[in-house]
């Protein structure tokens, strides 16, 4: 059924002037759904900075583009998508987990992109914990699900994040990013030009079936455990091996269209809304409307009732608008004929469903009836609403006084749940596949491909949020994932040109957590303001909230797409030899608010440290200007667990054999005044560097220049030790 409210569903009848119908009724459901409308945020998204030097196709469409450069005389641009696929995988985790990577896929397909990498952002309940056995089965279906899909279609998986904790138990949460690579002289738009009066509207891809029908309203409701079964058929369905050849077919298409002088077609991923609501977006965007004819959709079987077939949300489809005659002609070849799709999925083609019409009217039939005719602006604006703001909680407060030593509390750092090796994770995930993976996830802090063959032009990319940070302070933890994810990219070599955000919070209606949405915004906008960096691609998943009032804790995740220029001058962040210098960049705090020690050590609250962009701005600079000229050898950023665990991750490496020892001077000599602990396990944001220890007075110099903090604070050892003031540790007990 429907999830309208009574007030919209009048609302409904005054704008078209009558009641709607059935069809036109589900519709709307998707159409002002918050999932597709934003109808709770949108007002506050235009608070976020998108607007940039690199910005080739900013937010609106499906995908955003950012300038990576020139190669042998033609721009190319990263294509970059950011969505979310939360409560389909919760409730049922594989084929949520799957059916998002399909839909980001095909946001960067039909912007013209080859698709070069994903990234998946992952928040899970205490599966990690006896009695948890739900919890622990969402997560492993999860990460089933998404190696399932991306490693059948041949797509590099780049990077992500995962973080354990029980505002999660009742909703995970499955953010997607999805990169492509366009010259900038061929991208495409989700849109229809304003010549396209009488074009042909091409559905392509699965035969559509009841799956995935009231998706979009699904997505946008708190989560009831007593409806998880009806609830089920509102998950899709998905199919990698029919995706992997619809990608194949689409790039030849792409090429096709070129060959015959179309150069700016429609084309637009078929998601939330269905045929209804992709094709209305298509036309409406280009300032155009649309007829289309039900009887042409190819169907899985002959008795769907025709809401089923006009908002269904079936997987693996996309539209195109294209002119009548040999571009129609084409499509239908290529897809029909020359890549067979009939032969590899049941009922699957290419069908000319409809065309588009100049008067901005969109109508819909079913065996010859009239089954929506409404202005296709009504179906397309939305709607809005001021939610009530309410205070957003502070929880920070005082820091507290830890006791142990440093020898005895490393080892459970590193084995806690948000410090530990994501090796027994990520290697479900084909990192290399394509051959264009530089850099593969889990052994740098961004992962880094170069996508253009014969250039050494990569690109650097990865993607943070802090959970822990967010249920004391949104604002605070929406600043510092902007920044925990540009020093990833840095930390790589990388240069951070553009940003994606996903919003993930509780019910907008509650006037407190609506008030966490909104600080959240202004901290990732704040954030991203102060270094110059735009958004240009995102998503707001709200609603995640068990029937019982547990909401998620505010997650704003963050990915950085960053530009190298030269792939050979990037590094990981292993400990390359024995006799360099380590040197610390960015200032300690004794802030511990939200930190693993903390939880280690039983203790609550504390403070988040406030980020300092001017300082970030100038480490960024020392580390840009290090990996160019080759001082550094590799680097680290400091996050989870704090400096020491980033200096024990250093010497074992990304497969915990990398044996490269290292002996720190006692924090007293580098971090003045701020706690012991805290000073190795406090979470400032910063970077232990990797130099040449004949080049480590120039750096600490180099950097002083510019107004970043360096401090050279140990050396490596060719012995599988690590030495932290008094303190001795094996390798081997760390590993």
């Amino acid at each position: 059924m429907p999830a309208l409210s009574a007030s919209e569903l009048d609302r409904i009848a005054q704008l078209i002037g009558r009641e709607p119908s059935p069809v036109e009724l589900y519709a709307f459901d998707a159409g002002w759904s918050e999932h597709c409308s934003y109808k709770s945020s949108r007002i506050h998204l235009h608070r976020l900075p998108t607007e940039g030097a690199a910005v080739l196709l900013g937010v609106g469409e499906d995908a955003g583009i950012l300038d990576l450069g020139e190669v042998e005389g033609s721009r190319y641009g990263v294509v970059v998508a950011h969505e979310s696929h939360n409560h389909p995988s919760q409730v049922v985790p594989y084929e949520g987990a799957a059916t998002g990577i399909g839909g980001i896929v095909r946001d960067v397909l039909c912007m013209g992109g080859t698709l070069i990498g994903l990234l998946d952002p992952l928040r899970f309940g205490r599966g990690d914990l006896d009695g948890h056995a739900h919890q622990r089965y969402v997560a492993q279906s999860v990460v089933d699900g998404i190696s399932g899909y991306g490693n059948a279609i041949g797509v590099p998986n780049l990077g992500g994040d995962v973080y354990w904790d029980e505002s999660f138990d009742d909703n995970c949460l499955v953010n997607v990013v999805a990169l492509g690579l366009v010259r900038a002289d061929e991208i495409v738009h989700s849109r229809v030009p304003a010549c396209a009066d009488g074009w042909n509207l091409i559905l392509v891809g699965k035969a559509t079936d009841a799956s995935g029908f009231g998706g979009a309203a699904f997505s946008s409701l708190t989560l009831d455990q007593e409806q998880a079964e009806s609830n089920k058929g509102a998950v899709q369905v998905p199919d990698p091996f029919l995706k992997s050849v619809l990608m194949r077919a689409t790039y030849r298409a792409l090429r096709g269209l070129r060959e015959l002088g179309v150069r700016d077609p429609g084309f637009k991923d078929l998601g939330a809304g269905g045929v209804l609501g992709c094709s209305a977006e298509l036309v409406a965007a280009g300032g155009m409307g649309a007829d289309i004819d039900l009887d042409a959709v190819h169907v899985s079987v002959g008795d769907l009732a025709p809401e089923v077939i006009a908002t269904g949300e079936t997987q693996e489809r996309m539209l195109w608008a294209v002119p009548t005659g040999a571009p129609t002609e084409l499509l239908l070849r290529i897809y029909n004929e020359q890549f067979g799709l009939p032969h590899v999925s049941r009922g699957a083609r290419a069908s000319v469903i409809g065309r588009v019409r100049a008067d901005r009217r969109y109508t819909m039939r079913r065996y010859g009836q009239v089954v929506v005719d409404v202005p296709v602006d009504v179906l397309t604006s939305g709607i809005r609403y001021e939610r009530e703001i309410g205070a957003a909680p502070n929880r920070e407060s005082s820091d507290p006084v830890l006791q142990g030593e440093a020898a005895v509390l490393l080892p459970r750092v590193l084995a806690h749940r948000d410090v530990c090796s994501r090796e027994p994770l990520i290697r479900h995930y084909d990192r290399v596949v394509r051959g264009t993976t530089v850099i593969p996830a889990g052994h740098g802090d961004a992962g880094v491909i170069a996508p253009i063959p014969g250039s050494a032009l990569g690109v650097a990319v990865s993607v943070d949020g802090n959970p822990r940070y967010g249920k004391l302070n949104a604002r605070v933890a929406g600043q510092l994932a902007v920044c925990e994810s540009a020093r990833n990219v840095a930390a790589v070599g990388g240069e951070p040109i553009g940003l994606t955000d996903c919003l993930n919070f509780g019910d907008p209606t509650k006037p407190a957590q609506m008030g966490e949405l909104v600080e959240a915004i202004e901290g990732i906008g704040d954030a991203a303001r102060a270094l110059e960096l735009p958004y240009v691609s995102g998503n707001v998943s709200l609603y995640n909230e068990s029937a019982g009032g547990s909401s998620v804790a505010p997650s704003p995740i963050i990915a950085c797409i960053g530009r190298v220029a030269d792939v050979s001058r990037t590094a990981g962040f292993a400990f390359k030899r024995p006799r360099s210098a380590i040197v610390l960049l960015g200032a300690r705090s004794g802030a511990l608010g939200g930190s693993v020690i903390a939880d280690v050590c039983g203790a609550s609250g504390g403070t988040l440290l406030r980020a300092s962009f001017d300082a970030l701005r100038s480490e960024l600079t020392v580390m840009r200007e290090g990996f160019a000229d080759l001082t550094i050898y590799g680097a680290h950023d400091i996050s989870d667990g704090g400096l020491l665990a980033c200096v024990a991750e250093m010497c074992i490496g990304a497969d915990g054999r990398n044996g490269v020892g290292a002996r720190l001077e006692p924090p007293a000599a580098w971090a003045p005044g701020v706690p012991e602990l805290a000073a190795w396990f406090g979470e400032a944001g910063g970077f232990v560097v990797e130099v040449p220890s004949e080049a480590a007075a120039s750096f600490i110099e180099r950097a002083g220049a510019v107004g970043a903090q360096a401090v050279r604070i140990g050396e490596t050892l060719a012995e599988p030790r690590l030495l932290a003031g008094d303190a001795t540790l094996a390798l081997a007990d760390l590993a």
